[in-house]
């Protein structure tokens, strides 16, 4: 029988760990030809960008992942991102998996400026279904409810021994963690660049930075600089190097997260854990058309079931609260990922490779340029 072809066109390297369980899934599936492709990245320096390229990658080459610059001739590309050069690619089903989920209004923005071409959008739960249908940007794309893939090892178990993950950043497994994961923009990293470390001495604290705080160019290098120098005064702490890209283990490690528009905090309500939100000034946060930056007002999201702070100072007590949660917050939560998140049963993988071949089979899903 004839393989399909299928390239898993990542992106960003950092990218990947959102599609590891497919990844997987589809290597050890013999119907199907995998390849990969990424985007050249680059580290930005005095004002100039430098071509930068992962270590990792040599990696995954080790691990038999076969790398192509070629677009043409595959029967799917699977991407966590809108293409920019859609057409290159040829008639094929073009299938988008977020490599984020949250509240940030990217996705609606980026189908925006791809009005001719087709996706098959494969979501995590009810509200981004009912967000997409409801959203102009839908157009000729299609959506379809499968859950959440990036998850799936997590609810697997594989995660599971998070006491040599603690020891392996010399962290204490008898004590409660901390998961500081602050987005680039917009950040409450500056705000609380102190009271951080000052208010989980009690904790392990782990600090996992955006990949962009890192690089330069869509944030400035005194993002992890801040928190490079400041990591080395306490010994409860580790900020997470550039090279660990894979969140999800922390997430099971983690006992709360702390965050303000990151998808960590979408991500960590599925994991019947509370978590910390910092309030950002939402109504002044714009992109350069105008256009609001969050699709929801962080200020409401999750409200009721995460913690709000609005100061560094309150920290300490959040912290608490969200390790002893209310039965009203256990409600909440228990609403919200009801409305956020579809069979968090470690399985969304399976529903993915499902649905896909159904439509690979059935025809008239390809984008034709």
């Amino acid at each position: 029988m004839e393989k399909i072809k299928l390239l898993f066109r990542i992106g960003y390297a950092y990218h990947k760990a959102g599609f590891d369980p497919v990844i997987e899934s589809l290597l050890n599936n013999d119907r199907y030809d995998v390849w990969f492709s990424l985007d050249s990245e680059k580290k930005r320096r005095f004002m100039i960008d430098f071509p930068f390229r992962a270590p990792i990658i040599d990696r995954w080459k080790e691990m038999g992942y076969r790398f192509t610059e070629e677009t043409r001739g595959f029967d799917i590309v699977i991407t966590g991102d809108t293409l920019r050069n859609a057409p290159d690619y040829g008639k094929t089903m073009l299938l988008f998996l977020n490599h984020g989920t949250g509240i940030k209004n990217l996705l609606y923005r980026n189908l925006n400026r791809v009005p001719n071409d087709k996706y098959l959008i494969f979501v995590e739960g009810k509200h981004r279904v009912e967000s997409l249908m409801h959203s102009p940007s839908l157009r000729k794309n299609e959506v379809y409810l499968i859950g959440l893939p990036k998850l799936d090892f997590a609810f697997q178990g594989r995660f599971n021994d998070t006491a040599s993950l603690l020891k392996r950043w010399r962290l204490d497994p008898n004590k409660k963690t901390v998961l500081f994961a602050p987005t680039y923009k917009p950040t409450c990293m500056y705000s609380v660049k102190d009271d951080i470390f000052e208010q989980t001495r009690d904790y392990n604290l782990i600090v996992k930075l955006h990949p962009y705080s890192w690089m330069g160019k869509y944030a400035p290098h005194r993002q992890h600089r801040i928190y490079e120098r400041r990591v080395k005064k306490y010994s409860h702490a580790v900020l997470l190097p550039f090279e660990e890209y894979n969140i999800v283990p922390y997430y099971v490690a983690a006992d709360t997260v702390i965050s303000e528009a990151s998808s960590t905090v979408f991500d960590f309500l599925a994991f019947k854990k509370f978590g910390i939100v910092y309030d950002l000034p939402c109504d002044r946060l714009k992109h350069s058309d105008g256009e609001a930056l969050l699709e929801i007002d962080n200020r409401e999201f999750l409200k009721g079931a995460f913690t709000h702070i609005e100061s560094g100072k309150q920290l300490g007590k959040a912290i608490e609260k969200s390790l002893n949660p209310t039965q009203e917050m256990i409600a909440a939560a228990e609403a919200y990922r009801e409305k956020y998140f579809y069979r968090l049963d470690g399985y969304a993988t399976e529903r993915l490779v499902t649905k896909m071949e159904e439509l690979y089979r059935e025809g008239g899903h390809e984008n034709i340029p």
